[in-house]
Parts: structure tokens; sequence; C-alpha cells
């Protein structure tokens, strides 16, 4: 099937959703909030991942879209919940940033993306570039959602935010190899920091946590 009107227009709609949950992720503050729109993050992630299996005809990006909604969608953020009950995380994300200024940079970071990616894809498609660009916003933003979070689970979610930003870069590209490989590495390996992180937290134990004010 050859790109058309609308599946130019869907992929366009799931990505920037994923990136407008890139932006609910630093505007929470409580740590179940985060989670929850971690997890519908996944969830639309593992839509693109569908829906882009379908407009390139490729059998793979399907059982990537498995592969990121049992695990981004479901598992992940069950854990995420369980393990944030367990340490007492349950209340404030402690933003080293403002929720206001960080939105702002935010916003920054998004049209840097646009300037960086797109005068260097000049010789690739127009839905593969911005795709690209979308893809790039949603990594930076991740990283600053794991320089402006102090609480271990806005730190975590936003290292899985990141891995979701290279994933949803790697189903744009058209005929990408290897990228259910890819996929599950990055996934497994994103799982395994998170999971050597919390490891290290329930072993020493953790402060009293920071309560959001008006909490």
């Amino acid at each position: 099937m050859r790109f058309g009107q609308l599946p130019y227009d869907l992929s366009h709609l799931l990505a920037g959703l994923v990136l407008l949950l890139s932006f609910v992720l630093l505007y929470q503050r409580r740590n179940r909030a985060v989670i929850a729109a971690f997890a519908a993050q996944g969830t639309i992630l593992a839509l693109a991942a569908a829906w882009q299996g379908w407009v390139q005809d490729a059998a793979g990006l399907f059982l990537t879209a498995l592969i990121t909604f049992a695990a981004k969608g479901v598992l992940i953020p069950t854990a995420l919940g369980r393990l944030s009950r367990r340490l007492n995380l349950h209340r404030g994300v402690q933003p080293a940033l403002g929720i206001g200024p960080g939105l702002v940079l935010g916003v920054g970071l998004v049209g840097l993306s646009v300037v960086v990616v797109l005068p260097v894809t000049s010789a690739a498609g127009v839905l593969a570039r911005e795709d690209l660009a979308i893809a790039l916003s949603v990594v930076l933003l991740a990283l600053l959602m794991m320089l402006t979070r102090r609480s271990p689970v806005g730190q975590a979610v936003g290292l899985l935010s990141l891995e979701n930003g290279v994933i949803l870069a790697a189903i744009g590209v058209q005929g990408m190899p290897l990228l259910v490989e890819l996929s599950v590495a990055a996934l497994v390996l994103a799982v395994a920091l998170v999971a050597g992180f919390f490891a290290h937290l329930l072993r020493d134990g953790l402060p009293p946590p920071v309560r959001e004010e008006g909490a």
C-alpha cells in the first residue's frame, strides 16, 4: 500500500499524541498520574506501530505493537505502581524545575528538534522527516523529565519514555531492518536499568518522601 492522505494523517495523529503525552508526563505532579500517562503513551505507541505495520505491509511491526502494548501499556505500569506503593512513593514527583518553566523548556526542545531534523533529512520523504522530528522531540522531552525529576518513578518513566521515542523513530522508517529485534533489545535494556535502580532502592531504603503542596 502506498502512503496516501489517510495513512499520512493518521500516522501524524498517533505520533502527535505520543508527543502530547510527553508533555502530559512533564506536567504531572503525582506518581500515579505519571504512571497512568506513561501507560497511555505506551498504548498509543503500540497503535502507531500497528498502523505502520498495516501501511507498510510489515508483519514485524504488528509484533512490535503487541510487545509494546503488553510491556508498556500493561506490565511495566502495573509493576511501577506496585513498587511505588511498596516504597511509599505514591505522592509527589519532586520536580527540580517548576512545572511551568519545564513546559516552556519542552516547547523549546520541540522547536530545536524541528530545526535540527528537517534540514538534514531533506532527501527523505516528508512523512519520514516529520516523524523523525516528532520522535526526537519525544526523546528530548524524556531527557528533560529525567533531569528535572528527583522521584525514582519520574526518572524511571523518563528513561522508558526515551525508549518510546527511539521506537517511534524506527517504526516511521519504511523497511527498517531488524526492527523487532532492536525494539526488544532496547526494551530489555531499559527495563534492566529500571529494575536495577529499584532493586538498589529496595535494598538500601529511601528517605521519607517529600509531600506535595496541599497534599
